[in-house]
């Protein structure tokens, strides 16, 4: 047997002042304009999520985590902010806020909002005014303008591509270039400039004083860049370390914009609490999860591992050990708006890996340019796969992150019509990746109507015939649903919870692991196809798969209580 548990650190201090409720959290993303629709326009909208909350409630979440609902153009999905401190009218008002959050904690049930900070909207009255103020500007000083290169002007201050695909650079009007490093609609913020760090602490004020728990931090290892002209080329760009000095990713600047935000979080009793996306070698995870910068910070590799044992245990050991560095907790996401859904990840072949071990291509994508013909899906092998990867998940010590349809066994949704798609990956590379599209399709929650429940009109995406038979009503009444699967192990899980460490044991095969948690509680998952034999003792209290005497099935994981 191994136990596997945080180390004494000199984060501990700090980490007791932190509040405790998202340790061990289990956190609900909502992507609001596809949860639900109050108005009937075809997107989802706050009051639509309010209608929602006794459900969120009997699904047994402790945290709402609200992907943006600000004004936008929606070039990105809402990640292209306009206004940080409004509410987009589409979705609705303040006040539609201010009531989603009082009835969200009537229901127990804490609010994480996604704050965007490396860049604006092209439409932030911020960014109008530098188009309009010209060169030299204050204005443009909050954003990063550069001169073009060539004789004139013309060609851009670098060869540098966008994550979105394209070139990062766009020139204006009176001949300068603006970086963007993800959609052209999404100008880069300058991090050195001291109103911009300003303003976004106005924001976090904001929010924090309306009630908001926490804060999700988008790209959060993006803020802070340093170009030094002449500008590098996009290949000595990518030959860079990244060990905090990188020109413009995970470098070690951008924890004193954290510092300060940690300074106003800890002003609130409770502190408000906040969550990096940082996509960063997993050495730097712990500068973005300790105490004294933002306090946690996701870990998505189980969002790039195969179903696989020997994956699934590195991942978990490496990421406790991460966790014990900084003194935070880790989290474990299996969905979310950015990829493919895990029931299609896990009825799909395994990807190619590179030579560090990761995905060569974002798994699915194949599959998605193919409209979902090539290679062929196993529907049920995925969700039976995804079913007993969640049970597993939810065992671990740490918080652990749901996104929306996951809870109901949606599968990705690929045949999406060019002309109806709207991420910004697709228009600007064609035929190389789909876009996340498919994961963002309007909920079912009933089987029945134009939007299946979504609202009284149609929805921004098209959903397909067959998500009918995942409608929330249809799973309601089946006590064998995916959803009363996650009902089941949210309240169960409520009870077992227990201490942020695990015991892992010795099952004699490699494709079947089980770990105990202090309570005695045990997991034990079988990611091979043979059936494994259960060891004598209590009753299973919970099953991914219907399990007859002691064996487990293929694929399929237990809890036992007070083994």
């Amino acid at each position: 047997m191994t136990t596997v548990h945080p180390a004494p650190s000199s984060s501990d201090q700090h980490d007791l002042e932190l509040p405790a409720w998202w340790r061990q959290a289990v956190v609900y993303q909502v992507y609001p304009r596809s949860f639900a629709d109050a108005d009937g326009d075809g997107i989802g909208d706050i009051r639509g999520i309010t209608s929602r909350v006794p459900y969120l409630k009997e699904l047994g979440i402790d945290a709402v985590w609200l992907s943006p609902f600000y004004p936008s153009a929606l070039a990105d999905g809402g990640y292209d902010v306009a206004d940080y401190r409004d509410v987009d009218p589409r979705l609705g008002t303040l006040d539609d806020f201010d009531e989603l959050l009082a009835a969200l904690h009537d229901a127990g049930i804490k609010v994480v909002v996604d704050i965007v900070p490396n860049h604006t909207s092209d439409q932030h009255a911020w960014f109008q005014e530098a188009l309009a103020a010209g060169r030299g500007s204050a204005a443009r000083a909050r954003y990063i303008f550069r001169d073009g290169s060539g004789p004139d002007g013309s060609e851009p201050p670098a060869d540098w591509v966008s994550v979105f695909g394209g070139p990062a650079w766009e020139r204006v009007a009176d001949g300068q270039w603006y970086f963007h490093n993800f959609a052209v609609e999404q100008p880069d913020l300058d991090w050195s400039n001291p109103e911009v760090r300003a303003d976004f602490v106005k924001t976090l004020r904001f929010w924090s004083d309306r009630g908001v728990d926490g804060f999700r931090i988008d790209v959060a290892h993006m803020l802070t860049k340093d170009f030094v002209d002449p500008l590098p080329s996009q290949a000595a760009l990518d030959s860079m370390p990244r060990d905090g000095n990188h020109p413009m990713i995970d470098r070690d600047d951008v924890h004193e914009v954290y510092a300060e935000w940690r300074e106003v979080f800890d002003a609130y009793d409770p502190p408000r609490t906040a969550v990096a996306e940082a996509w960063v070698e997993s050495s730097r995870i712990p500068l973005y999860a300790r105490a004294e910068s933002l306090g946690q910070a996701f870990n998505f590799d189980l969002l790039e591992a195969d179903f696989d044992a020997a994956q699934f245990r590195r991942i978990v050991g490496d990421n406790l050990a991460l966790a014990a560095k900084s003194g935070s907790s880790t989290t474990w996401v299996l969905s979310n708006h950015d990829v493919v859904r895990h029931a299609t990840r896990y009825g799909l072949p395994d990807p190619q890996r590179d030579e560090k071990g990761r995905p060569a291509r974002k798994h699915g994508n194949e599959w998605l340019l193919s409209g979902g013909t090539s290679p062929v899906l196993d529907t049920e092998r995925g969700l039976r796969r995804a079913r007993a990867a969640t049970l597993f998940m939810l065992g671990l010590p740490g918080s652990a992150y749901v996104y929306q349809g996951e809870e109901l066994g949606l599968h990705e949704v690929a045949a999406i019509p060019d002309a109806e798609r709207q991420d910004p990956t697709f228009f600007r590379s064609p035929g190389e990746d789909i876009g996340r599209d498919g994961c963002r399709v309007p909920l079912p929650w009933s089987a029945e109507g134009p939007s299946l429940g979504f609202g009284a009109g149609g929805t921004h995406l098209p959903q397909p015939a067959w998500f009918a038979e995942y409608a929330v009503s249809v799973e309601d009444a089946d006590p064998a649903s995916t959803l009363s699967l996650y009902r089941d192990a949210l309240a169960l899980r409520h009870v077992l919870q227990t201490g942020e460490s695990l015991e892992w044991i010795d099952t004699g095969r490699e494709d079947v692991l089980a770990f105990r948690r202090p309570n005695g509680w045990t997991v034990i998952a079988n990611f091979g196809t043979e059936p494994f034999e259960l060891p004598a003792g209590p009753q299973l209290s919970l099953s991914s798969e219907p399990v007859e005497g002691r064996r487990l099935p293929g694929e399929t994981t237990v809890w036992i209580a007070g083994a």
